[in-house]
């Protein structure tokens, strides 16, 4: 089996492709486990860390000679992180519609032209949603986005599933939640402080949020989210129906009630400063931060139980992360 990850330089293409290395196999089209024999990883910054048995591409997946390099003879399966995030989708246009929607207009018709009806895995975004939201989000909920990133993520759901039904590819769009914690620096998506409250005051440092203690977020930890790829692959396409879109479990929680969690892992919640960003604000609040999950979770997809969970998976993951001296949670 030939996996390729697009994206595959960045934090969850990483664990992603960590993941897949460490298994070794992947459920095909067939329904069987197969072995994957190659692992091609690509991004537009070069690697950051090595991957045992992957291939490196570095390159713009929107150069049409770099998309066919990086297809090649074809691929059994891909894995379509490759994105500009939310407030970077914002601040440019041009970009989030170059790199958000046509490049993955582009990389369909060239998996369609390569004749394998390759299974196609999209991470789409709670942002495709935003205006008339109900008090609970279901899966009958339209998208209505209130941002740039959100329209080109939504845009790109309705071609993919399109493409699923004339039979181009295998398609599985999950629409993640704010991932947190992520390791690392805070990156230009508008939940980047999602992350960052709890990360830096962990590691001794300060923060800044710029959203209102009582902002409710749906969040999934990075463990859910990987699981959250993975696992829409192997499933079957009888679970899916007419609708190749699902949205990913996670958990509502409240800055005030992440603060919380940070206090009983052993961080200081003193040392997150509140300065209000209205555009941050603008992007954030539009977000959904409580969903019906059943239908996804009858079909196998498995949330984190709460928030002392999702740090302590943190803390776990990333131990060099945390002070010395600081205590276990």
């Amino acid at each position: 089996m030939r996996v390729l990850i697009t994206g595959g330089n960045g934090f969850l293409g990483l664990r992603l492709a960590q993941t897949l290395a460490t298994r070794g196999l992947l459920r095909g089209r067939s329904g069987s486990l197969e072995e994957i024999d190659q692992l091609v990883l690509v991004d537009s910054e070069p690697a950051v860390e090595a991957v045992k048995g992957a291939t490196y591409l570095t390159g713009d997946l929107t150069d049409p000679g770099f998309l066919d390099a990086a297809v090649g003879p074809g691929a059994d399966s891909v894995f379509h992180l490759a994105a500009v995030v939310s407030a970077a989708a914002e601040a440019d246009f041009d970009l989030g519609m170059r790199v958000n929607f046509d490049a993955t207009r582009a990389l369909i018709e060239r998996l369609r032209a390569g004749g394998r009806t390759s299974r196609l895995i999209f991470p789409s975004s709670l942002a495709v949603f935003g205006a008339e939201l109900p008090a609970v989000v279901t899966r009958a909920t339209a998208a209505l986005p209130l941002s740039s990133y959100g329209t080109q993520k939504a845009m790109a759901e309705l071609l993919i599933n399109d493409a699923s039904r004339r039979g181009f590819i295998d398609s599985r769009v999950v629409r993640l939640p704010t991932i947190v914690v992520r390791p690392g620096k805070p990156n230009k998506a508008a939940s980047s402080f999602a992350s960052s409250i709890l990360r830096e005051p962990l590691s001794g440092r300060g923060a800044v949020c710029p959203v209102a203690r009582d902002t409710a977020l749906w969040i999934a930890s990075p463990r859910a989210a990987v699981a959250g790829l993975i696992h829409p692959h192997e499933s079957a396409v009888e679970q899916w129906g007419h609708s190749r879109i699902a949205n990913l479990p996670g958990i509502t929680v409240t800055v005030e009630e992440m603060l919380q969690a940070l206090a009983r892992a052993g961080g200081d919640p003193n040392l997150v400063r509140f300065e209000r960003d209205p555009a941050i604000e603008q992007i954030v609040c539009t977000w959904p931060s409580r969903f019906d999950t059943t239908r996804e979770q009858h079909m196998g997809f498995v949330a984190d139980r709460g928030i002392d969970e999702i740090v302590q998976a943190y803390v776990e993951d990333y131990p060099a992360g945390r002070p010395a001296g600081a205590g276990s949670p």
